[in-house]
């Protein structure tokens, strides 16, 4: 009983020094998970040019400007609107606080004022004998403070929950800023770890395989990567593809509704449609801000969010089981929790790519002979 107390409490030891670790090593960590989750998907590839004679780090080379060619000159089209917006942020939630302030003061209940009294001139004093004692005087100045008082205080127009506002918007638009360059950094370092993982890494997997003792059954072993490989390429290939038919679809649609700038919202769109649940809010909360920064606090504000909820609606629904089939779904919840987990850990980077991450654990623990509840925990569905 003492023996398993102690390996419990061991095993809760080493997942928060896993977590810990996690969290305060994320700039190290997230250009490596990112680099070899990539370097999985483009592995096979390289491998197939390999067999007819080219050279790894040119063909290495070359399906990386063919991947990140397109989307460099997306980023560098999309710089200016995303820079547009961002300075329009603080403006569009100072217009927004005013407009719902106007509302409800026509909304609110209006309380008749008093009328304005004039001032009254002070009586003489009396200089009888009952004056004498400050009787009638002290009465009638305890009267007159009881009645200023009484009186209730002209409404100040309150301005602090628009500043709260305003400068909510100012420093989330500062932190994007100020986060840009390492942004920037990390994804030189994942390309760069990309680079050297297709040149490099088959040498290295090869001899691990051959060196580990642990590894007892080396043809398993090469079996289950190259089966991780191909699977996984084969989803982040098709989701890519969903997820791009959405952005342009949504970007098409909000052209025709003479949206501003349809290819940002587009691409937004696109990629966060990567984290499901979670993408889905946030396109739908920034497509709401921006239909109120264009149209102003009425109902055709809402009419981006809307036709965004509409398409999205149909791709979750009816597109990406019909393409993906049952074999790739898992559990909702686990889903979710996976997210808020990875979304802690590593802000929105770890939402973007825990749900591949997800999908090569599960295909692993699918091939392999260890773990199967955790298996069919991750795939379990609802009654």
């Amino acid at each position: 009983m003492k023996e398993q107390s102690g390996t419990t409490a061991l095993y809760a030891l080493l997942f928060l020094a896993v977590l810990y670790t996690l969290y305060f090593a994320a700039s190290l960590l997230i250009p490596i998970v990112l680099a070899l989750l990539l370097s999985l998907q483009i592995s096979p590839l390289v491998a197939t040019l390999n067999r007819y004679y080219v050279p790894r780090a040119v063909s290495a080379a070359l399906l990386l400007v063919a991947i990140g060619g397109p989307f460099t000159l997306l980023g560098m089209e999309l710089v200016e609107p995303a820079q547009k917006w961002m300075k329009r942020v603080p403006e569009v939630t100072a217009r927004v606080n005013e407009q719902l302030t106007e509302i409800s003061e026509a909304l609110a209940p209006t309380t008749p004022q008093a009328p304005v009294e004039q001032a009254r001139p002070k009586p003489e004093k009396d200089t009888g004998i009952l004056n004498f004692f400050g009787w009638f005087d002290d009465d009638e100045a305890q009267q007159a403070d009881e009645e200023v008082a009484q009186t209730p205080p002209a409404p100040q127009p309150s301005t602090a929950m628009s500043d709260r506002l305003v400068l909510g918007a100012i420093e989330m638009t500062m932190t994007v800023v100020a986060q840009t360059p390492v942004f920037l950094a990390q994804c030189l370092v994942c390309i760069i770890l990309v680079l050297f993982l297709l040149v490099y890494g088959p040498g290295i997997y090869n001899t691990a395989i051959e060196v580990l003792p642990q590894i007892r059954d080396k043809s398993q072993a090469s079996q289950l990567v190259a089966d991780t490989q191909r699977e996984l390429s084969r989803y982040i290939l098709t989701v890519s593809l969903i997820n791009l038919g959405l952005g342009l679809v949504t970007a098409a649609v909000l052209w025709l509704m003479r949206f501003e700038d349809p290819l940002l919202w587009g691409a937004m769109v696109a990629l966060l449609n990567f984290a499901p649940y979670v993408g889905t809010l946030l396109s739908l909360a920034v497509l709401t801000m921006a239909g109120l920064s264009q149209y102003g606090l009425e109902w055709a504000a809402l009419l981006p969010a809307g036709a965004y909820f509409i398409l999205n609606t149909l791709e979750a629904q009816l597109i990406t089981p019909a393409v993906l089939g049952r074999n790739m779904q898992m559990n909702p919840l686990i889903i979710m929790l996976w997210l808020v987990i990875w979304g802690w850990l590593w802000g929105m980077a770890g939402v973007l790519i825990a749900v591949p991450l997800l999908v090569c654990i599960r295909l692993v623990l699918a091939r392999s002979d260890v773990c199967k509840p955790w298996l069919r925990l991750i795939e379990s569905r609802a009654n």
